[in-house]
């Protein structure tokens, strides 16, 4: 399944909904001889940078085992859906595979580069299957008319390798014995699947509630990689469900997992609640290349990044506005394609794979921002900063080496006595004054049965009591508890723990903010 840019950016998208033009398997494509370029700053392992493709979308471009040849996904205005095309990696030029007919995806060559795999839904019909309802958000369809296929480089012979229910795509291949990682709906849920070059001995690889998909082999054929969503039971796990029983799936929150190659012990790499997708196994190293929108707030910048199979040593590989996804290193280790939006003309949406050679080791230079903030949290989160409690010695040191954090980036001092530095009270503790009581309707509680909150002040007051609910204004959200409930002037505000169980508070963000204790008490005072 094509991964997709996402919160508005021109999504690539595996649905359509008109009838394709019908071409002759293997035609041939006009294509212009390729454009060298410069990669941005701060792309160290990126040079001698060209782009193969100039006009339409240009997706998951995946080598050839001999390092000559790519297989792509291609959709230009004058297609209804994805077509399967090949490459090749030196003048660009392009030979159509798939007939035309219905949606295709996700080309992977078989050893030997002389067959094939990808998912199509053809045989359901030659037209593209209808674009999946956004008035949910966004969302990528599993259209159960999707089974996996094999077919001669040149588009002939196509067989079909998967009978089975349900959606069956997103398929890559193992470079040692053929063997084939795939997803599908067949049991009920998205999960990951593995079967032999020929269809045969078919076995599921994972089980937990979420979606499994996009898993590649490493080269040696001994682990996976691939990203899942992990929805929490209850209400998340119910709306996935909903989803999924409508053929749909929700990708805004994607992880990366790494599991042997049979499925067991699965562990999860990334943790950067974002959407992260597309892995591709370094050819050398036990390390992952992917795309990623993490760093940025409003989801619609991805680029790619890479991290170690064991979740350590994040490092940001592109610096390019809009989308850069899909990496796959060449056989050799020396090349990377990916596809891009960098270099589009503007107001364009086009997206196009580029091929650069890869640079293990990065110049030695000014770190990069991303370097610079992990490095500061790294220090700041060590150990021996004991949490910086208040009181510690962590704190102490923290204080003292922000302040020559500051001065190195040129900051100006605003602090006491003209340093960085600024004293103020923080209270470390509570306890209940000699006379501290509360009445309820003449009845005086133990104090075993309240506290004192610790923004509290020394006051003696009396009043009648007035329940409000959770206690929350949030005009942005439509909710005013104050609209409904008698009016709280000269009686004693009573409010609820946390917030309602429903959307409008389902982002961890708005939980914190509205449940905050200090925050309902600001909302009565108002």
């Amino acid at each position: 399944m094509r991964e997709l840019r996402l919160l508005g950016l021109s999504l690539l998208s595996l649905s359509c909904a008109t009838l394709p033009k019908q071409v002759h398997s293997a035609s041939r494509v006009e294509s212009p001889a390729p454009l060298s370029l410069r990669p941005n700053a701060g792309e160290h392992h990126l040079a001698s940078l060209r782009q193969m493709t100039f006009r339409g979308e240009n997706a998951e471009a995946y080598w050839s085992h001999d390092g000559r040849q790519l297989s792509l996904q291609v959709r230009t205005a004058d297609m209804g859906c994805d077509r399967i095309f090949r490459m090749d990696a030196q003048t660009g030029a392009l030979a159509q595979v798939s007939s035309g007919k219905g949606a295709t995806t996700c080309a992977f060559f078989l050893p030997g580069d002389q067959a094939l795999l990808y998912a199509s839904t053809h045989e359901a019909g030659d037209a593209c299957p209808p674009k999946p309802d956004m008035s949910q958000g966004y969302v990528w369809a599993l259209y159960d008319s999707y089974d996996l296929y094999k077919a001669n480089a040149d588009g002939t012979g196509v067989t079909p390798l998967t009978r089975t229910p349900g959606y069956d795509a997103e398929a890559t291949v193992c470079p040692v014995d053929g063997s084939i990682v795939f997803t599908s709906t067949r049991d009920g849920d998205v999960e990951l699947y593995r079967m032999d070059r020929d269809g045969q001995n078919v076995r599921r690889l994972t089980s937990t509630p979420g979606y499994d998909g996009g898993a590649v082999f490493n080269r040696d054929c001994s682990k996976i990689a691939w990203r899942a969503s992990r929805p929490r039971a209850g209400k998340a796990l119910d709306d996935y469900r909903a989803l999924l029983a409508k053929g749909l799936v929700r990708p805004s929150k994607l992880e990366l997992f790494v599991a042997n190659a049979d499925g067991s012990e699965a562990r999860q790499v990334t943790y950067l609640d974002a959407a992260s997708f597309a892995p591709a196994w370094h050819p050398t190293k036990d390390r992952l290349l992917f795309s990623s929108n993490f760093g940025d707030p409003k989801g619609r910048e991805f680029d790619l990044f890479a991290v170690n199979a064991d979740g350590t040593g994040l490092e940001r590989i592109t610096h390019s506005p809009g989308f850069d996804g899909f990496p796959l290193f060449s056989p050799d280790g020396t090349k990377l394609a990916f596809s891009s939006n960098r270099a589009t003309a503007p107001g364009q949406t086009d997206t196009n794979v580029f091929i650069a050679e890869w640079k293990e080791d990065a110049p030695e230079g000014e770190p990069g921002e991303l370097d610079r903030v992990k490095a500061d949290v790294a220090w700041l989160a060590a150990p021996e900063r004991e949490g910086r409690g208040v009181g510690t010695k962590g704190l102490e040191d923290s204080a003292r080496w922000l302040a020559e954090r500051f001065a190195a980036l040129g900051l100006s001092p605003a602090g006491d006595n003209g340093t960085f530095l600024h004293a103020f009270p923080v209270v470390t503790s509570l306890s209940l004054g000699k006379g501290a009581a509360l009445v309820v309707d003449g009845k005086t509680l133990s104090k075993e049965a309240w506290t004192p909150l610790g923004f509290s002040t020394d006051a003696e007051l009396s009043g009648e009591l007035a329940f409000v609910g959770y206690g929350i204004r949030a005009p942005e959200l439509g909710v005013d508890d104050y609209a409904k409930a008698p009016s709280v002037k000269g009686r004693i505000a009573v409010v609820r723990r946390f917030t309602p169980s429903n959307g409008r508070f389902e982002s961890p963000d708005n939980q914190r903010r509205y449940g905050d204790l200090r925050y309902k008490a600001w909302a009565a005072r108002e």
